[in-house]
C-alpha cells in the first residue's frame, strides 16, 4: 500500500528547485529514488540523507536549514528529504513551520498541493 506525505525536498544541485510535494514515503521507495538513507530526527520532523555521501555534491541549502533549526552538523551532501514525525517514528507531512522556514531562507514560494 502506498503511503503518501508532503515532503520538503532540497536537491544538492543549486540549479534544481526546492519543492514541497506529495511523495510515496515507504522506505523502499525512498531508497529506490535517493539511494541508501540515514535519518536525522529533531522534534516533530526528520530528514533523510544519503548514507554514503563521500562522492556526493555538498547540499548547502539543506545544511543551512539544519543550522537554522539549531542542528549544527558538519556539511551534509546529496539530496535531502524532510518529513514530519509522528508517534512511533511514522513519517507524516513535513511540518508547516519547516516549509515556511525553507521559503524564507531560499526566497521561494512552495505551493503545497493536496495529497493524492
Amino acid at each position: 500500500m502506498i503511503r503518501r506525505c508532503i515532503a520538503l525536498v532540497i536537491p544538492a544541485r543549486l540549479s534544481e528547485e526546492v519543492t514541497a510535494k506529495s511523495q510515496d514515503v515507504r522506505h523502499g521507495t525512498l531508497q529506490a529514488l535517493y539511494g541508501p538513507l540515514d535519518c536525522i530526527v529533531n522534534g516533530d520532523w526528520q530528514v533523510y540523507l544519503r548514507a554514503d555521501s563521500r562522492n556526493l555534491r555538498p547540499n548547502l541549502r539543506a545544511t543551512q536549514l539544519l543550522r537554522e533549526t539549531g542542528l549544527y552538523l558538519p556539511e551534509v551532501a546529496g539530496n535531502a528529504i524532510y518529513l514530519g514525525r509522528a508517534e512511533h517514528g511514522w513519517d507524516t507531512d513535513a511540518p508547516a513551520h519547516l516549509i515556511r522556514l525553507a521559503e524564507k531562507l531560499f526566497d521561494t514560494r512552495l505551493s503545497v498541493g493536496e495529497l493524492v
